[in-house]
């Protein structure tokens, strides 16, 4: 996956903004103010792209396990994020599956004010 489809993908979920808040390199994509992607702008200049993406811990392990490009989440709680590197081993549609798990999870735990918001806006 490149940068563009990674970042076109990311921002076509409903509600979803993009962010620099910890320093102009980590872009990071919120829904309703929570992050559930971020990734290294300096690292995809170095061929290193990743992304960090949020995961349900059970199904963390289970990936982690059956995938080298799955790794524990980067600067990130172990238990919830994965680090996954977007080297172009993996398909993109799968890659798509594991940020479209990480956007519910989030979307999932927001308030159901916050979450009928970001439903009307997009209607």
């Amino acid at each position: 996956m490149n940068l563009e489809t990674f970042y076109e993908y990311c921002l076509s979920k409903k509600g979803v903004s993009e962010h620099f808040p910890f320093d102009e390199d980590t872009l990071v994509f919120k829904v309703g103010g929570k992050m559930f992607a971020l990734s290294s702008l300096s690292q995809w200049e170095k061929n290193e792209q990743s992304a960090n993406l949020k995961c349900d811990p059970d199904r963390a392990q289970e990936l982690r396990a059956e995938y080298d490009e799955i790794q524990p989440g980067f600067h990130m709680s172990k238990v919830h994020w994965n680090t996954v590197a977007l080297n172009g081993n993996l398909p993109d549609k799968f890659v798509k599956e594991l940020i479209d798990h990480s956007y519910e999870l989030v979307f999932k735990s927001l308030t159901k004010k916050i979450q009928n918001e970001i439903i009307e806006l997009e209607n």
